[in-house]
């Protein structure tokens, strides 16, 4: 192999699967009614792929996105396991935003992506709606990708408002 070209480096989730995911979170959204929303997707390396924030979104909502699939890829569950399992330890909650840059936000709307062999290779987050309507709206847009999200269901409790 020679040493003078650019070589192609390998990517486990890739910008039309990001893209798949995106447009098909703010599709779901949509059909559910839901407020505006923000959705970002990032590879398994932490790297920002895709991100569309729709057309009277809060100007927080892409950093409210990113915090929620950053927490869930940075700790390898997603953003409602860890607001359960994060349940009275504020403590580390703020530190872990504090030493994150403010890239751990662990409520609903981060969710990881698995390939076929159950590996993360990524995580989406959305924001704009109530959490639970966000992580909904994240589950559908991996599934339409053909990937695998974690969760692979919304919340059972939550009281579904879509179609």
């Amino acid at each position: 192999m020679s040493d003078d070209g650019i070589l192609n480096l390998k990517a486990n989730l890739s910008l039309a699967e990001a893209s798949h995911i995106v447009d098909a979170a703010l599709v779901a959204g949509r059909e559910a009614g839901m407020f505006p929303l923000t959705v970002c997707v990032f590879d398994a390396g932490g790297h920002l792929i895709a991100l569309k924030r729709e057309d009277g979104a809060g100007i927080h909502r892409v950093d409210i996105a990113t915090g929620k699939a950053c927490a869930a890829l940075g700790m390898g569950m997603s953003s409602r396991t860890l607001r359960d399992r994060l349940k009275g330890r504020e403590a580390f909650q703020s530190t872990a935003a504090s030493a994150t840059g403010g890239r751990f936000i662990p409520v609903p709307g981060g969710v990881l992506i698995l390939d076929n062999s159950g590996d993360i290779i990524g995580a989406v987050g959305v924001s704009g709606d109530a959490s639970d309507k966000d992580e909904y709206c994240a589950i559908a847009g991996v599934q339409a990708a053909g990937l695998t999200p974690s969760p692979s269901e919304p919340n059972p409790d939550w009281p579904s408002a879509v179609p």
